[in-house]
């Protein structure tokens, strides 16, 4: 599950005279090469077209980040790390730029046309600290300066226009890390936060499940069924309620933190 904010352009009878609208879409993929579009503005869903990739693609792990009016979905194909470019505005797949250092398992985060990448494992299975930015608009890659501790399986999200890479594991021996990383874009510099991490990521456990709404991040805690607010001042998680009962997939939507659970056609939010 993906979210982004789409900017649509209307033409009037000028076509000097644009009007900028800004709305929230998500994606869902169902399987491999299918994926589908929801407006929550419009309550419209859409299925894109499908995907074409080989089979190794198919059968790889995937990780997927939306920008602006893109939908990036980042695999492995017969001859290695690929990218599949999803296009709003020409409804069509293409296969898009590689990273610079292509990985996987990475921190990701969205902010308007870019998204940004965080740390993950390479190709030979190293854990990088490499950072790179995406912009949808012109294709194009860019490192940025890097982590301060290499990490893999970590979280990223945006707060308050600064990007962060959380928890994840890192080091020799793969410990996991229970501190976050705070990227200022107007420095161009890191800065290390402590017990910044609600947990996950190392092992078989997935990375931490976290959502920011209103320039406030929320954790999702599986194993005790229960959502977390992280105090940023007091550099806590405080317990603010319990998840629903088979809550599937987490993330934001507008300015609600939402869980999805269901099977087949079937879905429910709350």
């Amino acid at each position: 599950m993906q979210s982004s904010f789409i900017s649509k352009k209307f033409t009037g009878p000028s076509s000097s005279v644009r009007i900028n609208v800004s709305e929230p879409c998500v994606y869902f993929s169902r399987h491999a090469l299918s994926w589908e579009a929801f407006e929550p503005v419009s309550k419209k869903w859409m299925n894109l077209p499908m995907l074409n990739a080989d089979e190794v693609f198919q059968l790889s792990d995937k990780e997927s980040m939306a920008a602006g009016t893109e939908l990036l979905v980042l695999g492995k194909d017969l001859f290695g790390q690929t990218i599949h470019k999803y296009s709003l505005s020409t409804n069509s797949w293409s296969l898009g730029k590689k990273m610079n250092t292509p990985r996987c398992l990475f921190a990701s985060a969205c902010l308007g046309k870019t998204a940004i990448f965080a740390g993950g494992v390479d190709e030979s299975g190293k854990t990088r600290d490499t950072v790179e930015s995406y912009d949808s608009e012109t294709g194009a890659w860019e490192t940025l300066p890097s982590l301060i501790k290499s990490r893999k399986m970590c979280s990223g999200v945006i707060m308050d226009g600064k990007f962060y890479a959380i928890g994840g594991s890192g080091g020799k021996d793969g410990k996991a890390l229970h501190c976050g990383e705070e990227y200022d874009f107007d420095a161009k510099k890191w800065r290390h936060i402590p017990n910044m991490s609600p947990g996950g990521g190392t092992g078989s456990m997935a990375p931490p499940l976290l959502a920011v709404v209103d320039n406030e991040l929320y954790a999702a805690d599986c194993l005790f069924m229960k959502v977390n607010k992280y105090n940023k001042v007091k550099n806590v998680w405080e317990n603010i309620g319990r998840l629903p009962e088979r809550a599937d997939r987490y993330g934001w939507m507008g300015n609600r933190f939402q869980g999805m659970w269901g099977s087949g056609d079937h879905r429910w939010w709350a």
